[in-house]
């Protein structure tokens, strides 16, 4: 439901206007939030895993800000599959190549994500994008593609990044060089249940997932830890995003078939059907968890050949 005008502010970001909700984290703490005030949200599990991430204060192309940006309380979905790596590396830029389970096969995965507590406030957002070998790695490496699939460590560039917030666009296009923009996108993650809906310009659908929950497992904060690290140009330059995921209930379906992954008309159904996905190998939900992202920093990026 779209707020009214008595219930939001405008903030500047990097010379931008954008408008948040009044009374919400970020109007409250512009990112420097009271994490004893954050503990007693009853969504919250706790703040433990952020009391031992210190914030750094920047200079961004979104103005001043601290890093990393804190999710309180997260949910996710991943389809990963398969897809020949020829039309892969047709969508990626010739430094990148793809994360490969054999010659010729690679893995690109739809994302769904629901932020009900965090920093910048409650949003939602998907994902389309591309498992590939670290920047710096020489070879392919069977370590690489084992992280991978267990979700400890990824590596991914982003095709498509909808969100459903100005501020999460603003941010992400703008400061992190993400390609977001704003849409209609809901997200419901619960024990039983995934579904999630991305609307296209017109109001149909771009892509929408409906899907029964894999079993859980719960784990203490702290105690699974994982990490993506994402490549983006920002101008001219590629620089790197560090993402860092606090598991506290997940669980995971090897090649699923309880579910429904509808393909239809937008940016995000383009893009995935360029990339001629094969079959989904896993489905990967997280009920709940914490995240904290980092801004963007420059990295070197070999030349490879296409």
């Amino acid at each position: 439901m779209a707020s009214t005008q008595k219930d939001t502010v405008t903030v500047d970001l990097g010379g931008r206007s954008v408008t948040v909700p009044k009374g919400g984290l970020y109007d409250r703490y512009r990112m420097d939030p009271d994490l004893d005030a954050v503990a007693r949200d009853p969504r919250v599990d706790s703040v433990d895993f952020f009391r031992r991430l210190p914030k750094t204060r920047i200079d961004s192309p979104i103005g001043p800000t601290l890093t990393p940006n804190f999710y309180y309380s997260v949910s996710t979905a991943r389809l990963t599959m398969l897809a020949p790596s020829r039309a892969i590396r047709s969508r990626l830029p010739g430094e990148l190549a793809p994360l490969e389970i054999v010659p010729g096969l690679g893995l690109v995965s739809v994302m769904f994500f629901r932020y009900d507590v965090c920093d910048i406030d409650f949003y939602t957002e998907a994902a389309v994008g591309i498992a590939v070998k670290p920047a710096r790695h020489g070879g392919l490496g069977f370590l690489d593609l084992v992280s991978a699939l267990k979700n400890d460590h990824l590596d991914s560039y982003v095709l498509s990044l909808p969100v459903s917030t100005e501020i999460a666009q603003v941010r992400g296009h703008d400061g992190y060089g993400f390609p977001k923009w704003v849409t209609d996108l809901d997200v419901d993650i619960d024990h039983h249940r995934t579904s999630a809906r991305v609307a296209n310009a017109a109001g149909g659908v771009d892509l929408s997932l409906l899907a029964a929950t894999p079993k859980q497992t719960a784990r203490p904060s702290g105690e699974r830890v994982g990490s993506l690290t994402s490549y983006t140009s920002i101008d001219g330059a590629w620089h790197s995003t560090l993402s860092q995921t606090n598991v506290l209930s997940a669980g995971t379906t090897r090649a699923p078939r309880d579910l429904t992954l509808h393909v239809g008309q937008g940016r995000m159904a383009d893009d995935l059907r360029s990339l001629k996905p094969i079959r989904t190998v896993q489905f990967d939900v997280m009920t709940q968890g914490q995240l904290a992202l980092h801004m963007p920093v420059p990295t070197s990026v070999p030349s490879r050949d296409k």
